[in-house]
């Protein structure tokens, strides 16, 4: 067997060797070998490598140009390249210009503002984040500056309210009403979190919305203590309440929202940038308050109705600039709504949609229409206070202990007095969510069916007690194939959700939907 030799340096640069091994001369007695002699050469530096690129690395002597290498350093906002001038290796300025002495002085400018920007982006945006980060962040900084400037005049109101700057206002009054409206808003807070703590993860973007509208009002009734002193404890004890929730909803599913974003588990790298764009957001609503203050200094009445003016409008931009900012905010966790809409897409179309696509149909949904389509699809329990078909009846008789959900027909009111039916599903005390996507996925196949014949499944099965052996018959075939088919695909679904980037180990699932039943066989 041959050896091969190999040596990096042979194909790329040809060194000369600061000494060599001259003839050796080996005294032979007795055929053995005595000594071996070295004769060290002198070392001589009078060649040097250089590196044309055209010719590749060439020993020759003579200064010779820096070569820029293929490698690229960015570090502080500084972008700089590896350069070998022949005798060492430097880091120069990506521009040309040398990263530590150097400058270009005809281009300092557009230099100065690439590291500027390089320098903002470093400090504002985390290392490894999704590709919407930078849209949200900027509409956040419209949302925090209008926010943040309507929170400083309102305080400023409720200053004049109390009388703050007058010889004739109470300290202690005035500190005892504020301590109280602060305590009710505090204890308001707790019971209004603890509440609906389920909805934080089914219903993100809405409750984050909606107590954004809220927040906005209550600066708004915070506005009017000046022109009604005498309620300021009802009147600042109301807005509190309303603000210290929305404080609590905005706490509670920030870290979902900041999950959203971070791409390489670094959660919280993302959460202690987010800190620092929001006191930087908030200064400068600070500055555009107290720049407003400064314009309407020596005019009382404008001062007066100055919070009035500026409040639509900077209230506007505010919930502006915080429904802009969820809509950029793709949520990988499942939950029954974001399932249902992959899962139909899945049916209908073939694919599975990414989570951004997923988000722009899911929406914030304030006014809760998801779910008014013909034939919703439900997860949960029967409902006894509304009529209960008799092919539900027949779906729970067939029911075993291998089995870990059912699906049957439901009833339920829409409005006051309308009927509707629907599919429900309903889970057994152990499903996992393997078994939640397979028994939705059969749920929509079930409605993708009856829908296309709306008409006869209407009129002919769900007519309450007027259940044929025909109808039955036809409605035990719809559900098996429907679970043959949920069986088939559900895995190849996961598979296809789980590479999207979907946290498919779990489904997130409200207080309602939470709801399980009990095999009576189960030990």
């Amino acid at each position: 067997m041959q050896t091969t030799s190999f040596n990096p340096l042979s194909n790329s640069l040809q060194l000369s060797p600061p000494w060599t091994l001259p003839e050796t001369h080996l005294p032979i007695a007795n055929g053995v070998p005595n000594t071996l002699c070295f004769r060290p050469r002198t070392v001589t530096r009078s060649l040097r490598t250089c590196y044309r690129a055209d010719d590749g690395i060439d020993d020759g002597p003579g200064p010779s140009s820096p070569v820029r290498l293929p490698l690229v350093l960015r570090r502080s906002g500084r972008v700089s390249q590896y350069v070998w001038d022949g005798f060492s290796l430097q880091l120069i300025g990506f521009d040309g210009g040398a990263s530590s002495v150097s400058f270009d002085f005809g281009d300092g400018f557009r230099t100065l503002y690439r590291v500027s920007v390089l320098a903002v982006k470093d400090f504002f945006i985390p290392k490894n984040v999704s590709e919407h980060y930078v849209i949200y962040v900027k509409w956040k900084l419209l949302h925090r500056v209008f926010s943040s400037a309507l929170q400083v005049i309102a305080t400023q109101a409720m200053f004049r309210a109390i009388g703050v700057g007058h010889s004739r206002s109470l300290a202690s009054a005035a500190a005892l009403n504020w301590v109280l409206k602060d305590g009710l808003g505090r204890l308001s807070r707790c019971l209004f979190t603890a509440s609906i703590a389920s909805a934080f993860d089914t219903n993100l973007k809405r409750v984050r919305f909606s107590t954004a509208v809220l927040f906005s009002l209550s600066i708004g009734v915070e506005l009017l203590t000046p022109a009604f002193p005498q309620y300021f404890l009802l009147l600042a004890s109301i807005a509190n309440i309303v603000k210290q929730i929305s404080l609590g909803c905005y706490l509670s599913t920030a870290s979902a929202v900041h999950r959203s974003f971070a791409v390489a588990d670094n959660l919280g790298e993302v959460s202690a940038k987010a800190q620092i764009q929001s006191v930087c957001f908030d200064n400068l609503g600070l500055v555009l308050a107290a720049f407003l203050n400064f314009l309407s200094k020596n005019d009382r009445r404008l001062q007066a109705a100055l919070p009035f003016v500026v409040y639509p409008i900077f209230a506007a931009m505010d919930l502006f600039g915080t429904y802009q900012g969820l809509k950029h905010v793709h949520l990988q966790t499942l939950t029954k709504d974001r399932l249902e809409i992959i899962l139909s897409n899945w049916i209908e179309q073939g694919y599975v949609p990414t989570p951004a696509e997923v988000s722009e149909r899911e929406g914030i949904d304030l006014l809760c229409r998801q779910g008014k389509d013909s034939w919703p699809i439900r997860i949960g329990c029967l409902n006894l206070e509304a009529h209960v078909p008799k092919l539900s009846i027949l779906a729970m008789r067939s029911v075993c202990s291998k089995d870990y959900y059912f699906i049957c027909m439901d009833a339920f009111f829409r409005g006051s007095t309308t009927n509707t039916h629907g599919i429900l599903l309903c889970l057994r005390e152990g499903a996992r969510a393997t078994d939640i996507c397979i028994g939705l996925l059969q749920a929509c196949f079930i409605r993708k069916t009856i829908v296309s014949n709306t008409r006869i499944w209407e009129e002919k099965m769900v007519k309450g007690n007027e259940v044929s052996d025909a109808i039955a018959k036809e409605w035990i075939n719809l559900v098996e194939d429907s679970k043959k088919y949920a069986e088939e695909n559900g895995c190849f679904v996961l598979q296809q959700m789980s590479s999207l980037g979907w946290a498919v180990k779990n489904v997130l699932l409200s207080t309602n939907e939470q709801i399980r039943y009990s095999f009576v066989d189960d030990p």
